[in-house]
């Protein structure tokens, strides 16, 4: 009877706790057990860029976190019973401590596997506070500038040196310390007479039930740690994944649980989102605070997230669905930003699968343009209609267009004049048309002029990947999605859209395509722009038209009323007043590189110019490029997150648009709620440049720069574009047809040309060879056909043909290219 009744009262507590919450939550926009905010958790501090657990990764953590962050140390105990912050249970994975006793190395079982290295228990605390032992990165893969600096501390180090204003401590391997005689809860009880401990977490039941009791009503908080599903957890014998099922169970002995991020949104085999899972609902039901491990800029995330972590965190905190109660990160200021700059944004957090439903709240938008780099060419095959589809979607103020011209002349949109690099042609019966022009390039390629619109309508698209050479992939699922696209039907997807305010037309090659394969590319852009009613001011959308080349915005100028954008692609460290004054002739905005702002060496930004303050003191708007999410694309300084970058270029060099292959990540940052107050975060503020690379270990220093070229008026001018030269038509020959052909031509193939000339012999030979149903007959050897390939080239003074040999009588014939 008594029992019964003591399970009553505890549950009407349950329910009177859970009422309260409710009603708390209810008036609250977040989600989380308590109605506060998600609790930002540095784990050893900001360690995505400075080693685990060292003076400068807690003071940058505390320096550029949200309000109330706490510091995460995970525990370990020395040979004298004392407490270091040091991220495992074995030194020689984060010190140099190998170095310096080489003798020391040990093998112990650690959770019933045997490991060897230099193990916590086996050495002092002096021994470690020895001047010669430092802290180094645990993970290779992140900077080694700045090893070998820094002391290992002290649990009682980080709280007097930093003075966090929560702190987290964490307890990996209790049982292990036990078994050597070390008692890690004895040094918790002494640590907490002197040390603020808010949070404990551990993995292992059993401690918890050391710990019970002994710190008073107001002790820490205990979190148990989940590890894998398929782990065992020590003291009960039972799997992570089957202790999760009794939640109530956790319930008795902490007040929150920590788990991976799989435990919520799970991936598939090919690391995509799938559904997520109620455990967050699950857990606040039982009383349960949600914490999450795992967060780190610097590695794989979820295709969905564009390898964006801003958006991962807003999966997880900002969903419509639940919000977890803390994130446990590698990048603390990452973590700060997202849940106070981008929660609350009315904006979708994740994509491809997964709808949330975001709270809409007043924001204040900052005041630049987001311009697509071929669209949304980060998500998908660029120049493509669902690239173009996407960057609308996604908050793109301008949309581009870079016009390629097929071989009758039709403009259409391509990242490159060569379809090797932006479609699977080379896979398909049209990559015999490969050849080399050096003109345009060194290497061979199959040109956008090779093939006729059709042929190039019928080519399956593919999906960029710049950082191939790091494992890392856009959107492998959707590499292929998306159609080829002319100029007039990408000109009618922007004015059918109500929010973009431009489109960016980029033209070059004309010179090229002028002289030698007699288009007019300047021509074709303005004769598509008239047939889709923007000559003629109907339109809702702005035209800009942008090109390296001077002399193609002259002929604009000259022939409509549109604005200009000259790029400038050297990478420059200053520009003269001349070249400003040639440049406002012509164009009305100037696009750089983002190395033009910010100069950077060995992956760090080493100043600042002053390139975009003269452009805009002249009035000339400044357009930067190439902003894109992957890590790898950005100095150490951004701390691997493209929000953080691109925030440097908007509030510290005050740039007036980025060029960018993911039009989402800037979209959401003209949203962010953090710049409309009247004092900016300490997230939010613009790195110092320089400041970074001045922390770095002295022998890593990177070598002195020379000074980038100031960009001047002589590379401003360009010579006139020449005369369209006229086409030959495109002529059948057949066995009958020798009389094109005369005395002299000079032989040469697609990989070079042949010093000597082919005589009348020679070409009788040569079209002898062609048979009506063969490319070359087996007759032909090499020394009757200096160039026995499936393309031959026949040159004479005044008129150049391409003579392509296929099956069938009919032989092409045209302007060599």
């Amino acid at each position: 009877m008594r029992a019964s009744t003591i399970l009553l009262c505890g549950v009407v507590l349950m329910q009177l706790f859970v009422a309260h919450i409710n009603a708390q939550r209810s008036k609250s926009p977040w989600q989380t057990l308590s109605g506060d905010a998600p609790l930002v958790i540095a784990r050893g501090g900001f360690s995505g860029l400075f080693p685990d657990s060292s003076l400068p990764a807690y003071d940058l953590a505390k320096q550029t976190s949200l309000a109330g962050s706490v510091l995460w140390c995970d525990v370990q105990l020395t040979k004298d019973g004392l407490g270091i912050c040091f991220p495992d249970l074995e030194l020689n994975n984060a010190s140099t401590i190998e170095y310096f006793y080489p003798n020391r190395q040990k093998s112990y079982p650690v959770n019933g596997v045997t490991t060897q290295g230099w193990f916590t228990i086996d050495f002092f605390l002096r021994d470690l506070k020895n001047a010669s032992c430092k802290l180094i990165r645990g993970i290779l893969s992140r900077s080694e500038k700045f090893d070998g600096i820094n002391a290992i501390l002290t649990v009682q180090d980080v709280t007097t040196q930093i003075k966090p204003e929560s702190f987290w401590l964490n307890v990996q391997h209790d049982a292990f310390y036990a078994q050597h005689n070390l008692s890690m809860s004895s040094f918790l009880i002494s640590a907490s007479r002197t040390v603020s401990i808010d949070y404990i977490s551990s993995p292992e039941v059993n401690f918890f039930r050391k710990i019970a009791g002994r710190f008073g009503r107001k002790g820490p908080s205990f979190v148990f740690q989940f590890l894998g599903k398929e782990e065992f957890e020590p003291t009960t014998n039972r799997t992570y994944g089957s202790i999760l099922s009794n939640l109530t169970y956790v319930k008795t002995f902490a007040s929150g649980i920590l788990v991976p991020k799989s435990y919520i949104l799970p991936l598939d085999d090919k690391q995509y989102l799938l559904p997520p899972t109620s455990l967050v609902q699950d857990a606040h039901k039982a009383g349960l605070q949600v914490y999450v491990s795992g967060f780190s800029n610097d590695v794989d995330i979820a295709y969905n997230y564009s390898s964006d972590p801003v958006s991962e965190y807003l999966s997880f905190v900002d969903n419509g669905d639940f919000s977890v109660d803390g994130v446990l990160s590698d990048f603390p200021i990452t973590a700060s930003a997202s849940i106070d700059c981008f929660s609350h944004i009315g904006r979708n957090a994740t994509k491809h699968g997964i709808d949330f439903i975001i709270y809409v709240m007043v924001h204040v938008s900052v005041d630049f343009l987001v311009i697509s780099k071929n669209g949304a060419s980060g998500d998908y095959p660029g120049c493509t209609d669902l690239a173009y589809e996407k960057a609308i979607k996604d908050g793109a103020d301008v949309i581009d267009c870079s016009v390629q011209m097929s071989s009758e002349g039709k403009p259409f949109c391509s990242s490159s004049i060569d379809l090797e690099k932006s479609t699977m042609v080379s896979q398909t019966s049209l990559s015999s048309r490969s050849i080399i022009i050096p003109e345009i390039s060194s290497d061979s390629g199959i040109y956008t002029f090779s093939l006729t619109w059709p042929e190039i309508q019928s080519l399956t698209p593919a999906i960029s990947n710049p950082y191939r050479a790091y494992s890392m992939f856009r959107n492998p699922n959707e590499k292929n999605f998306g159609r080829i696209i002319s100029l007039s039907k990408f000109l009618k997807l922007a004015n059918n859209s109500t929010s973009l305010s431009s489109v960016l037309i980029s033209v070059e090659n004309a010179v090229y395509l002028r002289e030698k394969q007699g288009l007019d590319v300047v021509k074709a852009v303005l004769d598509t722009l008239t047939e889709t009613g923007y000559s003629d001011g109907t339109t809702r959308t702005k035209i800009m038209i942008q090109s390296t080349n001077s002399s193609i915005l002259v002929d604009f100028k000259k022939k409509s009323k549109f604005e200009t954008v000259y790029k400038v692609e050297e990478k420059i460290g200053d520009i003269s007043d001349s070249a400003i004054e040639d440049i406002k002739k012509f164009a009305n905005a100037v696009v750089i590189t983002k190395s033009s702002v910010f100069p950077y060496a060995d992956a760090f930004v080493t100043g600042k110019t002053n390139v975009v303050e003269k452009l805009q003191k002249a009035k000339l708007p400044v357009y930067v490029e190439l902003f894109q999410n992957e890590f790898v694309s950005q100095p150490f300084d951004y701390f691997s997150d493209a929000t953080v970058e691109i925030n440097t270029y908007i509030t510290g060099a005050g740039i007036n648009g980025t060029i960018t292959e993911f039009p989402l990540t800037a979209a959401r940052y003209k949203r962010n709620q953090c710049l409309g107050r009247k004092e900016t975060p300490p997230y939010m503020s613009p790195i110092q440049p320089g400041s970074l690379l001045s922390l770095v270990n002295p022998t890593s220093l990177p070598p002195a720069q020379a000074p980038s070229p100031s960009f001047t008026d002589d590379d401003v001018t360009e010579p006139p574009l020449p005369p369209v030269t006229t086409k030959s038509p495109n002529l059948i020959f057949t066995d009958d047809d020798e009389s094109y052909l005369i005395q002299n031509f000079l032989c040469f193939s697609s990989f070079g040309f042949d010093s000597r000339r082919c005589s009348v012999r020679d070409l009788i030979i040569i079209l002898s060879s062609f048979s009506p149903e063969e490319k070359i007959t087996s007759e032909t050897t090499e020394s009757d056909v200096p160039h026995s390939t499936q393309t031959l080239h026949l040159c004479t003074g005044e008129k150049n043909y391409k003579v392509i040999c296929g099956s069938g009588r009919e032989r092409r014939i045209w302007n060599c290219l």
